[in-house]
């Protein structure tokens, strides 16, 4: 097994941005992932399966709803502290990342945003506490960049709900205690269900086959006549702009978090071209690799930035959603294309599972393209800034 090495880049001394308690943050996810999650990620990667021993320490690190207020169980922490615990995390493994990000942005958020109080009480501290786990129900077979177009639905009976449909590519659904499920009520408005597991006609079948992502644990939700008891309904917002909404915290997290894929990459190319000796010398001293290398943290230090400002304006209340996407899609992009040349620095050795590299590059696959899409983001900024839809 070999030694978690990583030394995180700062070329423009973003450190002199943040607080005492951002570091303080930082270090104790740093230290988490490089005791914890580092040594078991590649075999954990290699299998197929997600493992289950981490969701303790990342609850302990404060990882599951950092930003929600302590009394609901969370930390009360900022967004940038939120960034940059998903950016730790998503160094050591984006699939960890999104267990992260997926209990915090898509399930702890919504209910804290939209639900009762009572729902409040009943859900947040145990989900803070790894106690339950949750997944958000939002894409279906035939409705992933239209989510509009949803064809779960659920009919009021009295006394209860009616929920039927399904949702598709769902991290954590396999194992997850509860499930945020988006669906249609009776006259095509969208509500926000909190559906339970052991609810009759639920199920939640694993997505095998994998390719990327291969340490997360993906999923359909199934419904098939579920009653759902009626305080399980959010009742604090609906229509599509509500799972939009949580849409926006991820994607914030998930701009954060590929940084995060982007530098371990930077890191591990970095260290590699100044030990590998080919023609008597480091290839660290041949111009082909410096320029890999020099625009790897160029762009690197450019994706920092943005995702600082972002948290600035989000912690001001100030982020746009289109704001958030220009990061989302620019920071995930930035990450896969370091990647790939971070492998080539590598050579061979790159495609191993002696080296990050390669898992890093599968699974940002598939980050480019949840969460809204690469081509999909694109188009948000330029509705945002002509003022006409493509869509």
């Amino acid at each position: 097994m070999k030694p978690d090495l990583f030394t995180a880049p700062d070329y423009y001394n973003l450190d002199d941005l943040l607080s005492d308690e951002h570091k303080m943050v930082r270090e104790a996810t740093r230290a988490w992932v490089k005791k914890e999650l580092s040594p078991i990620i590649e075999d954990a990667a290699q299998k197929a399966e997600f493992p289950k021993t981490l969701l303790k320490g990342l609850a302990d690190i404060g990882a599951f709803g950092p930003y929600i207020p302590e009394d609901y169980g969370g930390a009360g922490l900022d967004q940038i502290s939120y960034g940059i615990i998903m950016q730790e995390i998503e160094r050591g493994d984006s699939g960890i990342r999104s267990t992260a990000s997926v209990q915090s942005s898509l399930v702890m958020y919504p209910i804290y945003a939209y639900g009762s109080e009572e729902q409040k009480k009943k859900y947040l501290p145990k989900l803070a506490a790894g106690e339950l786990i949750g997944c958000f129900g939002l894409t279906e077979p035939d409705f992933g960049s239209n989510p509009g177009g949803m064809l779960t639905n659920f009919k009021d009976k009295g006394d209860h709900y009616l929920l039927n449909g399904a949702k598709l590519w769902i991290s954590n659904a396999p194992f997850a205690d509860i499930a945020v499920v988006w669906a249609k009520n009776e006259e095509g408005r969208i509500h926000g269900l909190i559906v339970e597991r052991g609810m009759e006609g639920f199920s939640t079948p694993e997505t095998h086959n994998k390719w990327s992502l291969r340490a997360s644990a993906t999923g359909e939700l199934i419904f098939n006549n579920v009653k759902i008891p009626k305080e399980n309904l959010l009742p604090q917002k609906n229509g599509l702009g509500a799972p939009l909404g949580c849409l926006d915290s991820a994607r914030y997290g998930i701009a954060w978090g590929a940084i995060g894929a982007a530098m371990d990459c930077y890191d591990t190319a970095l260290r590699y071209a100044k030990e590998r000796i080919q023609f008597g010398k480091p290839i660290a001293e041949k111009q082909l690799q410096q320029k890999k290398l020099a625009e790897m943290i160029t762009e690197i230090t450019k994706a920092q930035l943005l995702a600082w400002r972002l948290g600035t304006l989000k912690n001001e209340g100030k982020a746009s959603s289109a704001q958030i996407s220009m990061a989302k899609r620019n920071n995930v992009d930035m990450a896969l294309k370091i990647a790939r040349e971070a492998r080539q620095v590598l050579g061979a050795m790159g495609i191993t599972g002696e080296y990050s590299i390669m898992r890093h590059m599968m699974n940002l696959e598939s980050v480019v393209t949840y969460e809204g899409t690469h081509d999909i983001h694109l188009l948000i900024t330029g509705m945002d800034i002509t003022g006409h839809s493509a869509f």
